[in-house]
């Protein structure tokens, strides 16, 4: 997708932004009769009124304020997605947008809304090009949008189609391997250093959780670090990211069924994906931000020397752990990335996972999980960032009596805690291997859908990246 501003709009497909029906006499195109068309249109509820121009089109949009700003603003998303579909059945290339609303970002969301409905994944279709989106350029009238907005709308949507696709990559492409051959690249194109350990160094480093959960594979692990520290950066201490990137998840010996569990189970690197491409988006953005990431990557099978129900393993961190569920394996992982963390002394940790079949459960696809041990302040403007992306967050509790659910009668801990609470006590965890400031979303709910909806496709969905950027941005202000 490109974004620009318009020099000249002549003829150009144009749609106009407007709140009142009094903004109609500011779109001089429009005729008395039409004019009175549209008023009768909005008056009928209509939303979307489209007028064929013959050899362009015009569309007027009517923005019905919601009760909230960030429901406005989704209102605008959704609009978006509708319109970028109806260009795609009129076969446009380009769509200019112009704001003659009192709504002063309205032009940034709608063009979002358009953007984000336009991704495809056809990459393995006989018939990519046909299957691809017609539209490909959104441009705005000088006056509706600044070159830095459409710089961040640019490089936003391009993190976002990135994670997706990664998501969307199967197994006999995206190995670990190939997955840091992937952030490898991210770090070359956006200007972040990335280091990945491999199989012996993880061996050295005695990663138990990574190499206990790869024991079954034939594939190799890997541990990637990513680093974005700018010549100016206003945190003393980093702000650390990590993303569970366990390629492909059978359970392990405690097998998923399939077709319900295991068909989609790709997906389970999403939080890898999202914290490579936000690392994408924070380079491209110039944040004043010192940031690391960390991506253990592996594949979680029932093969070879499989570990089993009943093993003792013994973490990164020196940590013993009885696995009763194989299928718990996203912890297991992630809780060495966490102790590694604590090198860096950070300012803040943040974790993001398809950890469990709980969070989805619980909050579906509307919403992540949350929970950590963050200051107040930042759990409420991490709460405010996922109101206004539209990727909302529900907080959960670390109450110590979920830390004894986890407690282990030959181990120092189990790494499940029973039928009830399994989100939390998956978080509490993770908690044990973190000395510091701490913050985790479980995003199995929302990281792949089923089928498309408005601006989310089938497939992976990159939800999580916007929050986090919005967040990151405001932290750095």
């Amino acid at each position: 997708m490109n974004f620009q501003i318009a020099s000249n709009t002549e003829k150009k497909n144009i749609v106009y932004i407007i709140d009142n029906v009094s903004e109609l006499t500011s779109i001089h195109t429009l005729d008395l009769k039409e004019k009175s068309f549209c008023e009768a249109a909005i008056e009928a509820d209509e939303k979307i009124i489209w007028l064929n121009r013959f050899d362009h089109y015009e569309v007027i949009f009517y923005i019905k304020k919601k009760t909230t700003d960030w429901q406005t603003n989704e209102a605008l998303r959704k609009a978006g997605a509708q319109i970028a579909t109806s260009c795609n059945q009129h076969k446009l290339v380009e769509m200019c947008i112009h704001n003659h609303s009192t709504q002063k970002d309205a032009a940034y969301f709608l063009a979002e809304g358009m953007a984000l409905s336009s991704y495809r994944f056809v990459k393995y279709r006989k018939d990519s090009e046909k299957a691809q989106s017609t539209l490909q350029i959104i441009s705005f009238e000088a006056q509706s949008l600044s070159a830095s907005e459409v710089n961040r709308l640019e490089v936003m949507t391009q993190a976002v189609f990135k994670a997706r696709t990664l998501v969307n990559e199967p197994l006999n492409f995206l190995s670990a391997d190939q997955l840091a051959v992937e952030i490898a690249n991210l770090g070359k194109e956006a200007g972040f250093s990335v280091k990945t350990l491999g199989k012996a160094e993880i061996e050295q480093e005695k990663m138990g959780g990574i190499l206990a959960v790869n024991r079954g594979s034939q594939q190799p692990p890997t541990f990637n670090i990513m680093e974005y520290k700018p010549a100016h950066f206003l945190n003393e201490k980093p702000i650390v990211l990590v993303g569970k990137g366990v390629v492909y998840d059978t359970g392990g010996l405690s097998l998923k069924p399939t077709p319900a569990s295991m068909d989609r189970m790709k997906s389970d690197m999403s939080g890898a994906a999202l914290v490579s491409c936000s690392m994408y988006a924070i380079a491209r953005l110039n944040l004043p931000l010192h940031v690391i990431a960390l991506v253990p990557a592996t594949d979680n099978r029932p093969g070879e020397n499989a570990y089993v129900p009943g093993d003792i393993i013994t973490m990164y961190s020196g940590t013993t752990v009885e696995v009763l569920n194989t299928d718990a394996e996203g912890r297991l992982i992630l809780a060495d990335a966490l102790h590694w963390a604590k090198r860096y002394e950070p300012v803040l940790v943040i974790d993001f996972a398809t950890l469990t079949g709980a969070a989805s459960v619980a909050v579906g696809e509307h919403g992540m999980v949350c929970m950590g041990t963050a200051s107040d302040a930042l759990n409420d403007a991490f709460r405010v960032s996922g109101f206004r992306q539209y990727e909302r967050l529900v907080s959960y509790p670390l109450w110590e009596e979920y830390g004894e659910m986890i407690k282990s009668d030959f181990a120092d801990l189990k790494n499940i805690g029973g039928p009830s609470g399994g989100a939390i006590t998956a978080g509490k965890f993770l908690e044990h291997f973190t000395d510091y400031p701490w913050m985790h979303f479980d995003i199995a709910g929302v990281s792949f859908a089923t089928s498309q909806k408005g601006y989310l496709p089938s497939g992976g969905t990159g939800y999580g990246i916007r929050m986090l950027l919005d967040f990151l941005t405001n932290y750095s202000q």
